[in-house]
């Protein structure tokens, strides 16, 4: 059994004044403790939660005794992952100054401090009692209730200040087992699309990310010269502009990210099969760029966020209890499935066998070898260089040993809308016949 983990974002309707002022209290109050907090446990190097409450709970509890306990407590939480946070940083050497800024603040909900009124209202502990808020219903959180997840204990909320009213995160939660998997579908990670072989064919998802880096690079680009010249560099317009930038470029991204991987995993819960991804390292983009010079391609590469993909594969595929296995990446895309040679690559993407002198796709390549590492190297429908060894047209991939092992491309377009590779191949033929 695993535990499938999802955070769904509601609303709740504008509130009266004299109501979100005892919010607005609520949150200072509690952002001074968790300053203090977080001031307290980056001096003395404490990243667990249980010895910053040991050492800090009963100062911060007597510093607003008109707050519920809990308060306390889970500001103990929040502090306390902050500072593991920043010393990580520190001792990468990523930290740009010595201590920590508390710059956004969600209050951190437990079982004690907040509880649901039905499906349309929850109420809250405040320093002036319990206050009911009512909520806005929305799809996204109305399909969690109707499909049998669980809410959990835990939740947050953040004000909306231009709206007045209350932003809360709520936790749900739901138990899936795993079932043994049938077969596999292999998963290459790429910058600009994601090789997927499903039943002997590799389908090439087309993100164009790279085009989205650079436009929002070149967009940031501009607004800088432009309000630098008007205010003055570091002005407070600019890093608005900015901030929204960012922020609409992170959204784009994880919405292919979470579409594309909603994809491949329904995709493998129907034919009951495992996904087989790359162990990357910790930072894949650092190795990748160390012998790169050139700075829009370094930042392309940092900004392609590899293991994000992966991570959004793998929390959709818990979800639907479908096994998720990690293999050796290592010279994937370089040996032929077939010979086990090296193979030979020009200026593009294809190669050729050393051996054998067949003409692979890289990403094809790739997604082979990541089948023949879950496999073990035989069994099965998988490409086995014992089975090369016989002098068949046709051998051991689905195309024959002297034809080109092609990938079947697939724009954003086609797959952002659909939901099933059967219309992704009739899009396929569709333009194949145009």
């Amino acid at each position: 059994m695993v535990e499938a983990v999802r955070t769904v974002v509601v609303r709740s309707a504008p509130l009266p004044r004299r109501t979100f002022r005892a919010f607005v209290e609520l949150e200072g109050m509690y952002r001074n403790m968790v300053e203090q907090l977080v001031l307290h446990a980056v001096n003395n190097g404490i990243t667990k939660f249980t010895r910053l409450k040991a050492e800090r709970y009963r100062e911060v509890r007597s510093l607003y005794p008109q707050l519920p306990s809990h308060y306390a407590y889970t500001a103990c939480q929040d502090a306390a992952e902050r500072a593991h946070s920043f010393l990580r940083l520190k001792r990468m050497r990523r930290a740009r100054k010595p201590y920590p800024e508390v710059r956004s603040v969600s209050i951190w909900l437990d079982d004690h401090l907040w509880r649901a009124e039905g499906l349309t209202s929850i109420s809250l502990a405040t320093h002036r009692g319990w206050l009911r808020v009512s909520i806005e219903l929305s799809k996204h959180f109305l399909r969690y209730v109707n499909r049998g997840w669980r809410l959990a204990s835990e939740a947050k909320v953040k004000l909306d200040r231009g709206k007045r009213r209350l932003v809360l995160y709520l936790t749900f939660k739901k138990e899936v087992s795993e079932y043994r998997p049938k077969s596999y579908i292999t998963v290459d990670v790429n910058e600009d699309a994601e090789a997927v072989l499903i039943d002997g064919l590799v389908y090439l998802f087309e993100t164009n990310l790279s085009e989205v880096t650079l436009g929002y690079y070149y967009r940031r680009k501009s607004v800088q010269e432009r309000y630098d010249k008007v205010y003055g560099p570091g002005s407070r317009p600019a890093r608005r502009v900015l901030r929204r930038l960012g922020s609409n470029e992170r959204a784009l991204k994880r919405e292919v990210r979470w579409k594309l991987a909603a994809l491949i995993v329904r995709e493998a819960a129907k034919r009951q099969a495992a996904i087989v991804l790359e162990r990357l390292g910790r930072e894949p983009a650092r190795s990748m760029i160390e012998h790169v010079k050139d700075p829009q391609l370094r930042h392309r590469i940092f900004q392609a966020a590899f293991k994000g993909v992966q991570a959004a594969i793998e929390e959709k595929a818990r979800e639907y209890g479908v096994p998720v296995i990690y293999v050796d990446p290592r010279n994937t895309s370089r040996v032929c499935p077939i010979h086990g040679a090296e193979i030979v690559y020009g200026r593009n993407r294809h190669g050729v066998c050393s051996r054998g002198g067949e003409m692979w796709h890289r990403d094809v390549v790739a997604c082979y070898n990541l089948l023949l590492r879950a496999l073990g190297g035989d069994g099965g429908y998988a490409p086995s260089r014992v089975r090369a060894t016989i002098p068949v047209y046709g051998g051991p991939v689905p195309l024959g040993l002297t034809a080109a092992h092609e990938p079947a491309p697939i724009a954003r377009g086609a797959w952002a809308r659909w939901k099933s590779l059967g219309a992704t191949s009739d899009y396929k033929l569709m333009r194949m016949s145009a």
